[in-house]
């Protein structure tokens, strides 16, 4: 592992295993993009329901509800980078399977169903092993600037080129953004199997040793540990938040606002160009406050700008708005992403990560329903009130990671020791 010193800290070299992931995550972001646009599309060409429609979008958080937990445990038992490929490989093969069904004729809402299900099912593994595997290619010291990286790329990725790109696939036939989504997979799968890592000595498991046993250990220590439990708690009531807020969005922007679909693409524009520049300058914050202030710094400025976006009936408050709300949110997901890798024991931090992500993810669905309810009975610029009210519950739960030396407990431990974020 290398590192280079900058003016906010360490970075990660891009020579050797680091430049080779992130050319894997952006390369895979894309095809994610091409795909999670074409989806919703081919949906609605075969039906008008919208419950069918909002099926294919719910398959999105589904499987991590379900399956989250058992990709944390399995992504400890195996090799990461292994698991890596070889889902990459298997998903690039379903989807260009899914890619012939659609040129024949032959899709249906149940068939798409089926595939997000599937995709979002392995990507449990995938995205547990990720997060285990990147501290085995860069110093501890450089994972917040390593993580900005790899977040900024995939937003430029998936925020900036992949959104403008699917028009024109669609337009050269249905089943083409599946084809090119199908090809990011198998790139991303030859770039990972590529990397040469050592894997890490894990201890062996207990005798009587069961997956069950493994995931509760995951979800003891991230209840035990004081800072990853504010995080997690935090995160999820965000989620409850962004769930009605994003599900809205679009009333919010051409029904409220009357800004017709120009200024839906420019509010979502002006989140996307705001989460680059916080992954361009997270390193600093980072360094200056530390993260867990950063991340309490992040709540509060988007505390401030949800509430711009609900009282003040424009469109260009909205955008800047959403800029801010971008910028922060990206901080916020850095360093929350940083500080579990930072503090989980490497032996079960694919367990640690899943559990946090499952109950991080759990609300974004009741979220969504609690935005339609608000939006149908106390108009469209309720939704973004709502979430600020998450937001301010969210900010209560950091308030304990103020102090930097929040104790951490190992698996299986009984008693704290207080032992600094590493």
């Amino acid at each position: 592992m290398t590192t280079v010193e900058s003016a906010g800290g360490c970075a990660p070299t891009w020579r050797g295993g680091f430049g080779r992931l992130w050319t894997a995550a952006v390369v895979s972001r894309f095809g994610d993009a091409l795909r999670g646009a074409a989806l919703p599309l081919l949906a609605a060409s075969l039906t008008d329901r919208p419950l069918l429609i909002a099926s294919v979008t719910a398959c999105g958080y589904l499987p991590w509800i379900v399956f989250g937990l058992l990709g944390g445990a399995v992504a400890d038992r195996v090799d990461q980078r292994r698991a890596m490929w070889t889902v990459d490989a298997v998903r690039g093969l379903l989807v260009a399977a899914f890619a012939m069904v659609v040129a024949l004729g032959h899709a249906s809402i149940a068939l798409i169903i089926a595939l997000a299900f599937a995709l979002t099912t392995l990507q449990t593994l995938f995205d547990n092993a990720s997060t285990a595997l990147l501290p085995v290619l860069v110093d501890r010291a450089a994972l917040g600037s390593a993580n900005a990286r790899l977040m900024t790329g995939q937003q430029i990725a998936g925020g900036l080129l992949g959104a403008p790109v699917v028009p024109l696939l669609i337009a050269a036939g249905a089943a083409v953004p599946f084809v090119a989504d199908a090809g990011t997979f198998l790139v991303a799968a030859v770039l990972v199997a590529s990397l040469r890592t050592e894997v890490p000595e894990r201890p062996p498991a207990p005798a009587g040793s069961t997956l069950r046993r493994e995931i509760a250990d995951g979800l003891r220590t991230l209840w035990h540990d004081r800072a990853l439990r504010g995080l997690c708690a935090a995160t999820a009531l965000c989620n409850i938040g962004m769930g009605a807020l994003i599900a809205t969005l679009v009333i919010l922007v051409t029904g409220w606002l009357d800004a017709g679909t120009a200024g839906y693409a420019a509010a979502t524009t002006a989140y996307t160009v705001g989460g680059l520049a916080g992954g361009a300058v997270n390193r600093r914050v980072t360094a200056r406050l530390g993260a867990p202030r950063a991340v309490l710094l992040a709540g509060l400025a988007q505390i401030g700008a949800l509430a711009v976006m609900g009282a003040v009936r424009s469109l260009t408050a909205l955008v800047a708005a959403l800029a801010v709300f971008g910028f922060m949110g990206m901080v916020w997901n850095v360093n929350t992403t940083t500080l579990t890798q930072q503090r989980a024991p490497a032996e079960i931090l694919g367990r640690v990560s899943s559990a946090f992500r499952t109950l991080a993810v759990a609300g974004a669905p009741l979220g969504a329903l609690l935005g339609g309810v608000a939006a149908t009975a106390w108009g469209p610029g309720t939704p973004p009130l709502l979430t600020a009210a998450f937001f301010v519950l969210a900010v209560i739960a950091l308030i304990p990671l103020r102090k930097p030396d929040v104790p951490v407990v190992a698996p299986g431990d009984d008693a704290m020791t207080a032992r600094a974020p590493r």
